[in-house]
């Protein structure tokens, strides 16, 4: 083991978790935590990592950024057409953490997958940048690239393609996911290591909550 990574270390702290977890309610305390991120001077709130199972059975992550959090799920965009788009058609379930270091936060969830709409697509399509736009056209996401020259070139082909057009319409492979979440867990650092730890399942009754050992 390299001796430098074995010596860093950082202990924690902040506010701990509730301590009556009787009528815990994971949404409204997400809502809560997503608030004091945004808030706070995280480079990047929303930033969240997507793991997937794999086509030969082995997990996929990588780092997407939410989009809407609700009791229905959690909401993210990507190509339909890319792996992870594959992915999420051979086992639509997916795991999601997002973790919020100047906090000492992190959330894990994880939950059974479902599309968007074409209108739901269509909708948040229209809301972003033009270029992003342009971007969702140009890029076959995960295919193999000649170079960044190549890359580009694309691009310019398609904002002339799109050049008198008011509004770039939504690609057929695009879209969002919606992730149906049934487990939680919220996770707090604390000092020496012995970190807060609440975890929430779906039951048939409703949201159970307990507490779990660092």
């Amino acid at each position: 083991m390299n001796a430098t990574l074995r010596d860093v270390r950082r202990d924690y702290s902040g506010e701990g978790l509730p301590a009556d977890l009787g009528s815990f309610d994971p949404w409204a305390f997400l809502d809560s935590w997503i608030a004091d991120a945004l808030a706070s001077e995280e480079v990047e709130p929303t930033a969240m990592t997507v793991s997937t199972v794999g086509l030969d059975g082995r997990p996929r992550s990588r780092v997407l950024l939410l989009k809407e959090a609700s009791p229905s799920g959690l909401v993210f965009f990507s190509h339909y057409d890319s792996p992870k788009g594959d992915e999420l058609f051979a086992t639509p379930s997916a795991a999601i953490n997002l973790w919020w270091p100047t906090l000492m936060r992190q959330v894990r969830a994880v939950g059974d997958v479902d599309r968007l709409t074409a209108e739901e697509n269509e909708e948040y399509f229209r809301s972003r940048p033009r270029a992003s736009q342009v971007g969702a056209w140009a890029s076959r996401q995960s295919r193999t690239l000649g170079s960044r020259a190549e890359l580009e070139a694309k691009v310019a082909a398609t904002q002339e393609r799109f050049a008198g057009v008011d509004e770039v319409p939504c690609p057929p492979g695009w879209g969002g996911y919606r992730v149906r979440i049934d487990e939680f867990e919220f996770w707090q650092g604390q000092p020496s290591r012995l970190n807060d730890r609440v975890s929430c399942r779906l039951t048939a009754s409703g949201w159970a909550a307990r507490r779990l050992q660092p």
